[in-house]
């Protein structure tokens, strides 16, 4: 199967590197400019603190962060007095053997230091006297003494041969050297070439040293193509795929200084999908966030980091193949040892680390998960240390942390839950503000209080607290005031209280720590009665209306009489007879009468009968209104007999009411 070596750059921001290993994602390295990686600098700082408690002291030396330099990484030429000295590689004075750190450094004194682990957390970077600078092949250890071999080469043989190999080199003296895994089986010529590279660039850190002024920056570390080139690639791996063209070139120079005698395969990506994308690696980075991971024979692991340690949870899920429930485990478990190792190395999971295997009862199946797991770890550039199984199932381990996992530096904390992945409820929250807001209410010097919470929060106080509140309000003659702030976190809750003046006032006073706490508190059968709240005044009830006197009713108008009609004047004797016998004036025209035929006259009638009904309805309405008021004016005794009379007078007649038929029926 082909191994090859993937290199994306994006935009001189960010560089992965991927090793795929017959079409798996064996390993991945991601760097980025702002946040690039201090371990391997050394440094030339001041110490800051000395704190003999810890046996440790602090130092600065030009970074955020003052870094961490513990008792076990001080080299003997800072011991006092005769114990100063030299240490063989891989052979350090335990703890015990040590004097106290408080003797050996001071506070101000300048030292030169190497940073081995980055600052997680609250944790500031880890520091250490014991010098390395890496090679191809070998590593240089400054102030050390006698060779040593990388601890891979297991061959007891082979390590004899390399020791041998190393004593026959011309090596400067208070020099320590280590053979790298990747200069085994190398030749003298070669070797020899690495060792004169290291000599060289250690006289330039050394004068650079004497001369810089604490804190200072002595040696960088290469970039991450060219530390991953230096300390991983191989002959094994067959290609080197590069979507940048300085990336590549970078690539085959430094190949060519250091394995000059090696053919190497480096090519350059011309597609426009991106390179990660068409080699299927995107979909496998995505997944390494995941917390659940889905393993071939249908397990999984849970994989959960803590500040502490990491938890792996080992399931066995849908995986059923296996009548024999042993086997089934064994299967399961095997499978997960070899992903397990896998994850640790994509995702840079250091510290201590705990499996949570399937139990198995059979001693040999405990102890082939076991060789699993070490033989899928030997791959990994971090040292570890495994455990045996024990009888619950649980492998303990512990792998080198060299700085914040994967996740961490992809990902950023939620600012909701803080990372834990829960927050409060709202009735968690609300009872808590209603806690608070007692205590503010108590105290003397406040006025007002005002509750900034988020929106849903706001509106379940304001609908399942309002009566609490209203009477927290009455009772303590405070004006509380709850407020909607969309910018608040999921469990954030800011309550400001303000005085009579409109200053800020302290109303969260935390309990005296020294001595004895005073809480009040009075016997049970001293308390003072309680007080019935106090009721509101009587009010006398209410007396009904006094009844109005009877009042006669108002005539009704009486209707005007029509206008008759003006009488012509009557002729005087003789006028007639003068002027029809002596005028001579011509005699007007009678005119004729129309003879009206008997329809018109009934129409007529019909016409007056219905104008009299319209009258006598008006009649009866003015009545009723008439009636109704009387009867308003009346007391409740008289609404009955009001409302038959005004039933009975309904069907009289106007006539009947005019002359007060309606009023002796009552």
């Amino acid at each position: 199967m082909s191994k090859e070596m993937l290199i994306n750059t994006t935009e001189d921001r960010e560089v992965r590197i991927a090793i795929v290993d017959a079409d798996v994602l064996g390993e991945l390295y991601v760097e980025r400019a702002s946040s690039a990686s201090h371990v391997g600098n050394i440094y030339k700082g001041r110490i800051t603190n000395v704190e003999a408690s810890i046996q440790a002291a602090f130092v600065d030396f030009g970074l955020a962060k003052h870094g961490f330099l513990h008792i076990s990484d001080i080299r003997p030429e800072y011991f006092p007095g005769k114990q100063k000295g030299s240490e063989a590689v891989g052979r350090k004075q335990s703890h015990r053997q040590r004097p106290p750190i408080q003797d050996c450094l001071k506070k101000g004194q300048e030292i030169l230091i190497q940073l081995t682990k980055e600052g997680i957390g609250t944790k500031g970077p880890t520091l250490t006297t014991y010098l390395s600078i890496p090679g191809r092949c070998l590593v240089m250890m400054p102030g050390m003494s006698r060779l040593g071999v990388s601890r891979k080469i297991e061959d007891q043989q082979a390590r004899t041969e390399a020791k041998a190999l190393l004593a026959d080199m011309k090596l400067p003296p208070d020099m320590g050297f280590i053979l790298r895994t990747a200069g085994f089986n190398r030749s003298k010529r070669e070797l020899q070439r690495d060792l004169t590279y290291l000599t060289r660039l250690w006289e330039v850190i050394d004068q650079q040293a004497k001369k810089a002024k604490a804190p200072a920056a002595i040696y960088q570390e290469s970039d991450l193509i060219t530390r991953t080139i230096r300390d991983i690639y191989n002959t094994d791996i067959d290609r080197i795929i590069c979507d940048s063209e300085a990336a590549a070139r970078k690539v085959k120079e430094f190949l060519e200084l250091v394995m000059p005698r090696t053919k190497h395969n480096v090519v350059l990506y011309t597609g426009t999908n991106g390179l990660f994308h068409e080699s299927g690696l995107e979909e496998e980075i995505e997944k390494i966030y995941a917390r659940r991971v889905e393993l071939a024979l249908g397990g999984s692991l849970v994989i959960d980091q803590t500040e502490a340690l990491v938890a792996i949870d080992v399931n066995s899920g849908r995986f059923r193949k296996h009548s024999d429930a042993e086997t089934t485990a064994l299967k399961i478990n095997i499978e997960a040892a070899k992903e397990v190792a896998r994850q640790l190395r994509l995702r840079d999971l250091g510290g201590e680390v705990i499996v949570d295997f399937i139990d198995m009862r059979p001693e040999k199946n405990r102890r082939a998960v076991e060789k699993a797991l070490h033989d899928a770890m030997k791959p990994d550039r971090a040292k570890t240390t495994i455990l045996r199984m024990s009888d619950f199932g649980i492998i303990e381990m512990t792998r080198q942390r060299m700085g914040p996992s994967l996740t961490h530096n992809i990902y950023t904390q939620c600012q909701h839950c803080g990372g834990e992945g829960m927050i409060k409820s709202r009735e968690s929250l609300s009872l808590q503000v209603m806690r608070s807001l007692r205590r503010a209410c108590a105290a003397s010097d406040v006025a007002q209080i005002e509750v900034a919470v988020r929106p849903a929060l706001a509106q379940y106080l304001s609908n399942k607290h309002r009566k609490e509140l209203s009477q927290m309000e009455a009772q303590s003659q405070k004006e509380i005031t709850i407020t909607a702030d969309a910018q608040l976190g999921g469990g954030e809750v800011n309550i400001t209280a303000t005085n009579a003046r409109g200053s800020k006032a302290a109303w969260d006073k935390a309990p005296n720590a020294k001595g004895k706490r005073s809480i009040k508190a009075t016997p049970l059968d001293k308390q003072p009665p309680k007080q019935p709240p106090k009721q509101p005044p009587k009010q006398p009830p209410k007396q009904p209306p006094k009844p109005l006197p009877k009042q006669p009713p108002k005539p009704l108008p009486k209707p005007l009489p029509k206008p008759l009609p003006k009488p012509l004047p009557k002729p005087a004797a003789g006028d007639s007879a003068d002027k029809g016998e002596d005028s001579d004036e011509p005699k007007p025209k009678a005119k004729k009468r129309r003879r009206r035929s008997r329809g018109g006259k009934n129409r007529k009638k019909a016409s007056r009968a219905k104008v009299d009904d319209e009258q006598a309805q008006r009649d009866k309405e003015v009545v009723a209104k008439a009636l109704l008021s009387d009867t308003a004016q009346a007391g409740t005794e008289q609404a009955a007999k009001s409302k038959a009379s005004k039933a009975d007078a309904s069907d009289l007649s106007p006539a009947d009411i005019m002359a007060g038929k309606h009023r002796r029926r009552g």
